[in-house]
């Protein structure tokens, strides 16, 4: 493989509308984005995307890379993720989490999958932790992971869930207190990544933890369209400085999560603070009004690129629609992606005009390419 990729006559959204441009990557980074690029006598892999929209990879922030689910026993527990369908997802960057089942799974076993996704060639990250308290983790802290695993970013936690732990204030705020603090020395964001269910007064904590002192960014509430009451609490925390994040393949209280989306950003909430994740791989419950399970199904990690059609489709603007599962996510994790400029990395979606994925590539190999693979992972 040459060590230059040239792609030729791409519409470009970086996720903003740059129009017609070449990008030049080289040694997995954007090293040139021009109307017109040469490469002169210089060995080059030429794609030309004429017709076709070049955006940032895409990101998701909310996978469950080992699987999920068990809330009906071991028959329920959900499969693990596949490279392949990560890749014809559109996805480029993920991060794994862990839901209920913080027992039969472990962060260990999330953090091999991780680093076993990283050397196919996606940039992968994770949460420690899962639904309850105490928070399982890899090293026996939660300070410890953030600070000697590369990889993590923060912390699971449910709340206002029956399958939770009924976290109180104290116990959140000091949680969210070592998240800060490990973000802090090993230079990350620090994220407390909040699965937030449909029971009362689901902000309360947070609040509280906002009250004592915590900045709102360590805050990342997700599931918040799964009733009209959260999605207005979310979109009122919102504008105190926080993210939040709509679930785009499962949980949802709207018509479709195209929806959630419109509903929120008529609402006033400001559209550099939405973010979308799919679940993907996540159970999706069904439970009676006796608290028993009647049903499961798995969300698909497709989500994300599902919901790009579609708002598309609805007319949202396409920068806006891309911010959502690209810049906003990177921002709100502190992570340096989700951009097409010189100097980040070569992770690049091709699409068709009608948004189906033709190319992708992920810190710059072709991963898929006129909707084939490219490559083939173990086991698969």
């Amino acid at each position: 493989m040459n060590a230059l990729t040239l792609i030729k006559n791409s519409t470009l959204y970086a996720p903003e509308f740059l129009g017609q441009q070449d990008i030049l990557l080289a040694g997995g980074k954007v090293v040139q984005i021009a109307a017109q690029i040469e490469t002169g006598n210089v060995p080059c892999t030429v794609i030309d995307a004429k017709g076709k929209i070049a955006t940032p990879g895409l990101i998701d922030q909310h996978i469950h890379l080992i699987g999920g689910g068990g809330e009906g026993g071991f028959a329920t527990r959900t499969p693990a993720v596949t490279f392949g369908k990560l890749v014809q997802a559109g996805l480029t960057t993920v991060v794994g989490v862990m839901g209920t089942d913080g027992s039969t799974r472990s962060p260990r076993d999330l953090y091999a999958k991780a680093m076993g996704l990283r050397a196919e060639g996606l940039s992968v990250y994770m949460h420690t932790g899962s639904y309850q308290l105490p928070t399982v983790t890899v090293t026996g802290s939660v300070r410890d992971d953030l600070i000697l695993l590369a990889p993590v970013l923060g912390v699971k936690l449910a709340v206002a869930d029956h399958r939770g732990s009924f976290p109180t204030a104290q116990e959140m705020l000091r949680l969210v207190s070592d998240v800060r603090m490990g973000g802090m020395l090993a230079g990350k964001r620090g994220v407390l990544h909040m699965h937030m269910g449909g029971l009362d007064a689901p902000f309360a904590e947070i609040n509280a933890a906002l009250a004592a002192g915590i900045p709102a960014h360590h805050f990342s509430p997700t599931h918040v369209a799964r009733t009209r009451e959260l999605m207005d609490d979310a979109i009122a925390f919102c504008a105190q400085g926080g993210y939040i994040d709509i679930t785009s393949a499962g949980s949802c209280a709207f018509a479709s999560p195209a929806d959630s989306v419109l509903y929120a950003l008529e609402a006033g909430a400001a559209p550099e603070r939405l973010t979308v994740s799919s679940d993907g791989n996540g159970s999706l419950p069904v439970f009676n009004a006796q608290g028993e399970m009647e049903r499961i199904t798995a969300a698909d990690v497709s989500g994300n690129l599902d919901l790009l059609v579609e708002l598309v489709r609805r007319d949202v603007p396409i920068t806006t629609a891309l911010r959502l599962m690209t810049s906003n996510v990177a921002d709100s994790l502190g992570l340096r992606k989700g951009r097409l400029a010189t100097g980040e990395d070569a992770d690049v979606c091709l699409f068709n005009p009608d948004f189906s994925l033709d190319t992708l590539i992920a810190g710059g190999q072709v991963l898929l390419q006129h909707g084939e693979m490219q490559v083939t992972a173990n086991f698969e």
